[in-house]
């Protein structure tokens, strides 16, 4: 079991506030893989150019670079090994690679996404939900442009999870027991 798991690479999508985060970070640690969070990685390129995620993901519609960089990486740290990628495209880059992994997409209600979203950021919930669905519409929109690629298009996925009701805890070990990779206690 230990060598599956150093081969092993699950990728966890899904949009703002369904938990894909958390999830990623549970499931990393259940099976003592590395993490890579594309979302972190995408708001440190925003920070490190002055803008909010909002006006950062309007910029990347006209600077195609901008995703690419982040693809690049995350697509080099999917070659490497062993490793969680949390990102919105992280199952078709290592479809695109062929790449041996476990692709899950994490779904919930747009009102529990952005609740989730507002509680982090500390923002009102009707602005979270605005925002979400402002940099939901540019994602769409850029990776219909720059890759071909439909976000609604679930057929690179090997496993749907409906986070809306569930806790972290409970989806992250529904996708360790996907895996069929438990790790002993």
């Amino acid at each position: 079991m230990a060598d599956i798991a150093r081969q092993m690479v699950i990728t966890i999508s899904g949009l703002p506030g369904a938990g894909t985060s958390t999830v990623a970070r549970l499931v990393a640690d259940a099976l003592d893989l590395g993490l890579i969070d594309g979302g972190s990685l995408f708001r440190t390129m925003a920070a490190e150019r002055g803008f909010d995620l909002a006006e950062f993901s309007k910029v990347a519609e006209d600077d195609r670079e901008i995703d690419l960089q982040l693809d690049q990486r995350l697509s080099v740290r999917a070659r490497q090994g062993p490793v969680v990628l949390e990102s919105r495209l992280a199952a078709w880059i290592v479809t695109n690679e062929g790449l041996n992994a476990t692709r899950v997409w994490i779904d919930a209600a747009e009102e529990e996404r952005a609740r989730r979203v507002a509680t982090r950021e500390g923002i009102d919930v009707d602005q979270a939900l605005a925002a979400s669905r402002t940099r939901e519409a540019s994602e769409r929109q850029r990776f219909r442009t720059n890759y071909g690629i439909d976000l609604d298009d679930r057929s690179v996925y090997d496993l749907t999870i409906d986070s809306t009701g569930s806790d972290p805890a409970t989806v992250a070990k529904s996708i360790v027991e996907a895996t069929g990779k438990l790790r002993p206690s």
